[in-house]
Formats: structure tokens, C-alpha cells, sequence
């Protein structure tokens, strides 16, 4: 069964393409770059192909180089010395790399658990994959505030800001896809602006303006725009009267399995009780 068409992947290459080259808002795939060093470093072993899948810009490649012998980067969008393509339809032969991340371009996938079974089948056993996508909690106030302002200038609501991943659910995904020991942890991110519309344009910058499918065709009437302003302001500013933007981002990670990986015991088959460990005294729940 196909997956629901929720996004307009070639929408969003070409607004991609168009925030690259009017100058891409990279603060977020810069702080991701770095936060994905910081967890490569507690990984003690080398690599020797490593997969850079779909970021949306190359932040990831020189963190990689310094851990693998080779790299190749999937670009959304044309760029010197990479593979173009779709990480809804990955170009590369099974069990090729034993390294794979992606930073910030899989909630924008159709099909996740699709996209994360191609990628665990291109990887070799014992491989590790690692990732971060934008979470729930992503730009709760810009949804809110658009929806408050579309119920009150035009009586009605239509999808503004795309739906985001639960963090509650990406663990199962990657069982569901075949990744052993998983791990999945968020982080909120909050930005500061001195008003929304610099948010807005910050959004534009990283080509994340709406490209849903469902997205209302006569595009967004300035009334329902401006309302949506002030309700933002209204609710969502500090004191000094900059407004905040949250980003909530959900990190993934998981390996292909292997037979020399850890696996859970048998329930039952401990040598030793927790009681003896704790030095404490065993009671049943029956007992007074």
C-alpha cells in the first residue's frame, strides 16, 4: 500500500534550491553538525563508508571525514561531488555502509518507516545509523497562532505548519525498520525575534514554508497574516518584546544487527536477586 502523499517532495527540493541560493538559514543543521560530533565521539570504533542522507546542506561532511575513511553525501539539490536523489528512493546497493546520518530532512519524508528500511538495508551488519528530524514540539506557536487568526478572519482552518514526528513513536519505528538497540532523546531549541515575520523569513531561508499537499491553492490572505502577527506577539513574548520560536529536536540511532551485539536475557534467567544486590529485604506484596 503506498504511503499517504502528505508533502510535495518536489516542492520542497525546489524551495530548498531557492533558500541555497538567496543564502540558506543554517543555524539549526550548524547546531545539529555539532551536537552529531558530540555523540559520534562516545562511538569508539572507525569507519569506512559513511552516508551523509539527505541534510539539507553539507554540515554533516566534514564531522564524518573525521571519522571514516570515505564519505558520499546525498543531496537534495545539485552539489559539487554528491549523489542527487530522494531518501524516499535511495540509490545505493544493499549492505554498502557501516556509517549513516541524516540531520533535519526525514520529518519532511512521506514514508518514514519506508525511508529508515532503505536505509538500514544499505548498511552493512554491525552498522550504525544516526539521525535528527524536527519533533512535535516544533513550532508550536506559529501552528497556534495561524490557526486562532484563520477561525477568526476567515472562519475557518486549513494545514499551515507540517505535522512533526512524536518522540514516543520514532523508537518503535526503528524496531519496526529492523534497527537494533535503539535510542531516541529530544532537545528543545528555542530562537528569540524581535517580531514573526523575521521568523517567517528565517522559515523561507531553510525552504520550510508550507509545502503540504492539502495546503489551501489561493495561498495565505494578508488579513489572516497579520492577525496571525499579533496573536503571536500577544502570547508568545518574553518581557522585552521579542517573541520565541521552539524547535524541538529528536535524535535516533540504532544498529543493523549483528551476532556479536548485546541482547536482552531471558526473563527468568538471573543469577543473582536485585534484593541481594540492593542489600535489602525481599517482601511480597502480600505481606503486612
Amino acid at each position: 500500500m503506498a504511503a499517504p502523499q502528505v508533502f510535495d517532495r518536489a516542492l520542497l527540493r525546489r524551495r530548498l534550491a531557492r533558500a541555497q541560493a538567496g543564502g540558506y538559514a543554517g543555524f539549526l543543521l550548524e547546531a545539529a553538525a555539532v551536537d552529531l560530533e558530540e555523540r559520534l565521539s562516545t562511538v569508539m570504533r572507525p569507519f569506512s563508508l559513511a552516508l551523509d542522507c539527505g541534510s539539507p546542506g553539507p554540515a554533516a561532511v566534514p564531522v564524518l571525514q573525521r571519522r571514516a575513511t570515505t564519505v558520499i553525501r546525498l543531496a537534495p539539490t545539485p552539489e559539487t561531488g554528491t549523489v542527487v536523489g530522494d531518501e524516499e528512493r535511495l540509490p545505493f546497493a544493499g549492505e554498502r555502509f557501516d556509517l549513516v546520518v541524516s540531520l533535519l530532512s526525514l520529518q519532511a519524508v512521506n514514508d518514514l518507516p519506508g525511508a529508515l528500511v532503505q536505509i538500514r538495508r544499505a548498511m552493512r551488519p554491525d552498522g550504525l545509523f544516526m539521525g535528527c528530524l524536527l519533533g512535535g514540539g516544533s513550532l508550536a506557536e506559529l501552528r497556534q497562532s495561524f490557526l486562532l487568526a484563520e477561525m477568526e478572519v476567515e472562519g475557518g482552518a486549513s494545514p499551515r505548519v507540517a505535522p512533526f514526528a512524536d518522540l514516543r513513536d520514532l523508537g518503535a519505528l526503528l524496531q519496526r525498520a529492523g534497527f537494533a538497540l535503539p535510542v531516541t532523546d529530544s532537545e528543545m531549541l528555542r530562537v528569540r525575534y524581535a517580531n514573526p515575520f523575521l521568523l517567517m523569513q528565517d522559515l523561507r531561508a531553510m525552504g520550510m514554508t508550507n509545502a503540504l499537499v492539502e495546503r489551501r491553492p489561493a495561498g495565505l490572505r494578508r488579513a489572516t497574516l497579520r492577525r496571525a502577527a499579533e496573536i503571536y506577539a500577544e502570547r508568545f513574548a518574553d518581557p522585552d518584546g521579542r517573541v520565541w520560536a521552539t524547535f524541538e529536536i529528536v535524535w535516533l540511532s540504532g544498529w543493523t544487527p549483528h551476532s556479536s551485539q548485546q541482547k536482552p536475557l531471558r526473563p527468568g534467567s538471573a543469577k543473582a536477586r536485585l534484593a541481594d544486590a540492593l542489600g535489602v529485604r525481599e517482601q511480597r506484596l502480600d505481606e503486612d
